[in-house]
């Protein structure tokens, strides 16, 4: 089937439907590493994570190894962990400390910057070999906002600050919840799942499932440690949560929920509330009820969330239709005391993550669709998601969030082959 055909957005009857050979064609997945995760910003790491001098760390983002640094003059810079003279792997370590990378195949020898600064033999070389171009391959672009590093990997992509839009006034309500800047935790969370990663992209902001997947998260552990009564118990499968979907520009999205008590409340409800003070003295009363009063789920097209209930930035890369790689990372304020940091890493592990009460089901919902699309994927197998279509104003329980993804999908994954076609 065309892209075109894969969905179904019939806006005048209210109906939103994807054919399943989106999640399961092994073209389809190509396609989307060509013209979304080598032409859309990535998130790549956050300016804490290497805020010294000579400081780096190497990750994969969108499936290729790259390496973040930052040298003497602070400027942050990205690389491909791919040595230029036969493409092995320079930078072996995570994080780290360093001058320079060598690459232990031939000894060849790259500075913070990424200039080649030695290599054995270098008069074996005629006088036309330039060492000014043998240096370690630049990502294109490389942008950062409040700290989030982003890259690019198609030079003539718009500037991050016009793509992010609309969505940097969600991320600034996030990070203003402190009177400091926040920083990444020590650790990360990495895992996989065998499903489509676009699932995953759904299940990130999908308030229908929460109570109904998560009961022993929503209906029994906070009930346990006296959260439940009042404020969770009281929801049952598919209620509202008096929260909204709401769809922005370049197919970002989000939900927000009013606030419900959460673990921290128990261990750190004093400084807590010391921390609204401060932000209604800083911002006053209407903008920290903005900052403090709601949890959301903040969705970056492609592929990154910021989670705020538990504190979360996540993103994950498709390997195969059906296979995916999850990493994780707790953000958190710089200025916590000790104790609310470690409340704060316990409510991000109790929920989230391979151990937590979410991910596990999380992880079976999703590869149990993905089990369901192979007897499904023919042109009549359909996923429904029409819930709230045609509503003015949508719950966090309807699915705005996720139809404003796969519009945008539909448009990045349609626009060459549109353009072929006129050719």
């Amino acid at each position: 089937m065309a892209i075109e055909d894969l969905i179904i957005d019939n806006r005048e009857d209210g109906l939103f439907r994807v054919n399943r050979q989106a999640f399961t064609d092994e073209n389809i997945l190509n396609e989307e590493r060509d013209k979304i995760f080598n032409s859309c910003w990535l998130y790549a790491g956050h300016e804490s994570e290497f805020n010294e001098e000579n400081t780096f760390v190497s990750r994969k983002v969108g499936g290729r190894p790259i390496i973040l640094t930052r040298a003497e003059d602070n400027q942050i810079r990205a690389f491909f962990n791919a040595c230029s003279h036969r493409g092995n792997t320079v930078c072996r370590e995570k994080s780290g400390k360093t001058k320079a990378f060598r690459c232990f195949y031939h000894s060849w020898s790259f500075n913070i910057k990424g200039a080649l600064v030695g290599l054995p033999g270098p008069d074996a070389y005629s006088p036309n070999w330039n060492r000014e171009e043998m240096g370690l391959p630049k990502v294109p672009r490389v942008e950062s906002y409040r700290g989030l590093v982003f890259v690019c990997y198609d030079e003539n992509v718009m500037p991050l600050t016009e793509y992010l839009g609309r969505s940097r006034e969600y991320i600034d309500l996030m990070l203003d919840y402190s009177d400091a800047e926040s920083e990444i935790a020590q650790g990360e969370q990495n895992y996989s799942m065998r499903a489509n990663w676009k699932l995953l992209v759904e299940n990130s902001f999908d308030s229908y499932h929460g109570v109904p997947t998560h009961g022993r998260y929503f209906g029994k552990f906070l009930n346990d440690i006296k959260l439940g009564n009042g404020s969770w118990s009281d929801v049952s499968d598919g209620d509202s949560l008096g929260g909204k979907g709401i769809a922005l520009d370049n197919g970002h999205a989000l939900t927000e929920n009013p606030a419900r008590p959460t673990p921290l409340q128990i261990k750190s409800a004093d400084e807590l509330a010391a921390i609204k003070a401060k932000l209604t003295e800083k911002f006053g009363e209407e903008r920290a009820q903005r900052i403090t009063g709601f949890n959301r789920n903040i969705f970056i097209f492609p592929n990154t969330f910021l989670i705020a209930y538990w504190r979360t930035v996540r993103t994950f890369y498709p390997v195969q239709p059906d296979y995916m790689e999850i990493n994780a990372w707790c953000l958190v304020p710089k200025s916590d005391s000790e104790e609310l940091r470690q409340s704060r890493l316990e409510n991000f592990i109790s929920f989230l993550g391979p151990a937590g009460f979410g991910t596990p089901d999380d992880v079976a919902a999703l590869e149990g669709c993905q089990r369901g699309f192979s007897a499904t994927s023919h042109p009549q197998g359909w996923s429904d998601i029409s819930r709230g279509m045609g509503k003015e104003v949508a719950d966090s329980t309807d699915e705005r969030q996720m139809r404003t993804f796969w519009r945008q999908w539909k448009t990045i994954m349609s626009q060459r082959d549109n353009a072929s076609e006129g050719q």
